[in-house]
């Protein structure tokens, strides 16, 4: 684990955390959260993402994203990187929460593209936008790509125009195109790459990429963390067998439903996923018993 406070930057397996609704008022549910954060922290866990795309951020309002935080950071007290997701649609509203989040304890925050205009979005505009954001940031920018969600990909040339600021460190790369994860990682050898994808993890490792936010590790951490620690002790066979068991995590549960499926899967161990917020859907009793399966190993 790289120690948070003494330079460095965020490596490992992180958590995208999902966000705990109770079921009857629709409010965080904050007894949830803390259990959740801390057994996914003593399944070793290099640290949490809050407030991102499995924590189903577009669904939460500034003051909630706020309060989240702040829970978190007193969670973790073992030097676990607190990462916070900050992207909003206007640079002046990002860099809003990317100060708040900052105030609130976040060690990075991690930044989608604004994509509501994404037709008058140009490489020029976003390479003002992460510029104006992290030069106004008082903690280090992790860039996110997630085109799934943004219909914006952003290419590697972008990255490589960024990577001369100090305070952007890395990029999360969630388009599950190993081909796209390799361009990110000879674009920026000095930045940490992480990988959105649990499938790809492995394949991450092997590219140099410094670990990954991956949803798996949301319902199961362990088997995340020890995958990496394979690898990283040499053991590539046990690493890849273990991505053999990750990558139907990851295509039957995370890719197919999103928070829903984590939340059900987080359900199925005896976490809490509870609901989503409308407008998502929760899985039907069907999917939640072929979820419940696939992380019991049926």
């Amino acid at each position: 684990m790289t120690p948070r406070n003494g330079g460095g930057a965020p490596a490992g397996i992180f958590p995208p955390i999902t966000t705990p609704f109770n079921a009857a008022s629709g409010d965080i549910a904050v007894g949830a959260f803390r259990q959740n954060i801390s057994r996914l922290l003593a399944a070793g866990v290099d640290g949490i993402v809050v407030s991102g795309s499995t924590g189903e951020s577009a669904l939460l309002d500034a003051d909630e994203q706020r309060r989240l935080i702040a829970i978190a950071r007193e969670e973790l007290t073992n030097g676990a990187w607190l990462i916070a997701g900050t992207g909003g649609e206007s640079t002046r509203e990002t860099i809003a929460l990317s100060r708040a989040a900052a105030a609130e304890g976040a060690d990075a925050v991690l930044v989608r593209a604004p994509s509501y205009f994404s037709e008058a979005v140009t490489p020029e505009t976003l390479a003002i936008h992460y510029r104006a954001v992290a030069d106004t940031s008082p903690v280090p920018v992790i860039v996110y790509n997630i085109p799934k969600y943004t219909h914006l990909s952003l290419a590697p040339g972008l990255l490589q125009q960024l990577a001369g600021h100090e305070r952007i460190i890395g990029v999360k790369d969630s388009s599950g195109d190993a081909k796209n994860l390799a361009a990110y990682r000879e674009a920026v050898p000095r930045w940490t790459v992480l990988v959105g994808g649990a499938s790809l993890l492995f394949t991450a490792l092997e590219l140099g990429c410094q670990g990954g936010i991956v949803g798996v590790a949301c319902f199961a951490p362990a088997l995340c963390v020890q995958l990496a620690k394979e690898f990283a002790n040499g053991n590539r066979p046990a690493a890849g067998a273990l991505q053999e068991r990750v990558t139907p995590l990851h295509k039957e549960i995370v890719g197919k439903f999103g928070p829903a499926g984590v939340k059900a899967a987080m359900d199925a161990v005896g976490l809490y996923g509870g609901p989503v917020r409308a407008p998502l859907a929760a899985v039907s009793d069907k999917d939640r018993e072929r979820i419940s399966a696939l992380v019991r190993g049926d």
